[in-house]
């Protein structure tokens, strides 16, 4: 690995950050005990589709989900696999949160089989269809009801993919926030981070409170354990509805409507070709049946 740079402007890092231009190294996740206290952490985690289910929308568009248990969002298994790691090594504790339908519960129970210990569920009909911003302000304000040194996500839902829910969150809160974290090191009241880019990775030094994006570079999430499983059936999650936070009804409001909906045009399967000596002239009579060639 390269030697840590020249010091730079934070980039994404709000509240007197520090920033190095490091090399491409790949690396995994380190975990430093604290020694003053032990850390309290908030993982936001999503019950994304079953993808061996094929989905159905309602009238309005929307996904229908009542009734059909989702999963944990892949990338979020990086999240909480991260927050639970942190926890581990710190005498910490961590808190999944979440939002979305009675279904949302499978994926808040999934991430306590991995190792969180606590459950909270957002959940109210008028939160139906609910957009990105609307997502924030919920979640931003059910972390406000607890004290939390870190705040853990993934990237993007593999659903949605906007992309934009920790920064949104850390802008609500008034927190720093480090995206693409692929490698993470505490110390006391500051964190550490290896954060991914397109021409290799940059080390961050971020204070705490702060919001952290965790990419899937950044572990390999454990499978639960019996035990964990069984724990995680006899841990009660405490739900909350729009009113429990306090929030408005125009806070709720979505301003992005889905006004329209197509099925994937699927593509004629290839041809392969397994006679080397053939190929190429099979290759020529498929150009110039597209037109590529004349």
């Amino acid at each position: 690995m390269d030697e840590p740079g020249q010091t730079r402007p934070a980039g994404d890092l709000r509240n007197g950050g520090r920033v190095f231009e490091c090399g491409s190294e790949v690396r995994g996740c380190v975990y430093r005990k604290w020694g003053i206290r032990s850390v309290k952490i908030a993982v936001l985690v999503k019950s994304a589709p079953n993808p061996s289910v094929r989905p159905e929308l309602s009238d309005n568009f929307l996904l229908k989900r009542d009734g059909r248990e989702g999963v944990l969002d892949p990338g979020d298994e990086h999240a909480v696999e991260a927050a639970v790691r942190i926890a581990e090594a710190n005498s910490g504790e961590v808190t999944a949160i979440s939002m979305g339908p009675a279904s949302a519960f499978a994926a808040v129970r999934r991430a306590i089989a991995m190792g969180v210990q606590r459950g909270v569920l957002v959940t109210d009909p008028l939160l139906a269809g609910a957009d990105a911003l609307v997502t924030a302000r919920v979640l931003a304000a059910a972390l406000r009801r607890g004290a939390y040194d870190l705040i853990v996500t993934g990237v993007e839902s593999t659903d949605g993919s906007t992309g934009t829910l920790p920064m949104t969150i850390a802008q609500l809160l008034d927190l720093p926030s480090v995206t693409f974290a692929r490698r993470i090191e505490l110390t006391t009241g500051v964190v550490r981070v290896e954060r991914q880019t397109a021409r290799g990775y940059n080390v961050l030094e971020c204070p705490l409170p702060c919001v952290l994006a965790v990419t899937t570079a950044a572990n390999e999430p454990r499978y639960p354990s019996f035990k964990g499983v069984v724990r995680a059936k006899q841990t009660p999650v405490a739900t909350l509805s729009v009113s429990d936070l306090s929030l408005a009804s125009s806070e709720v409001a979505s301003a992005q409507k889905v006004v329209a909906a197509e099925d994937v045009v699927r593509r004629a399967a290839g041809e392969i070709v397994e006679d080397a000596s053939v190929a190429p002239a099979r290759i020529v009579a498929a150009l110039e049946k597209a037109k590529v060639l004349r």
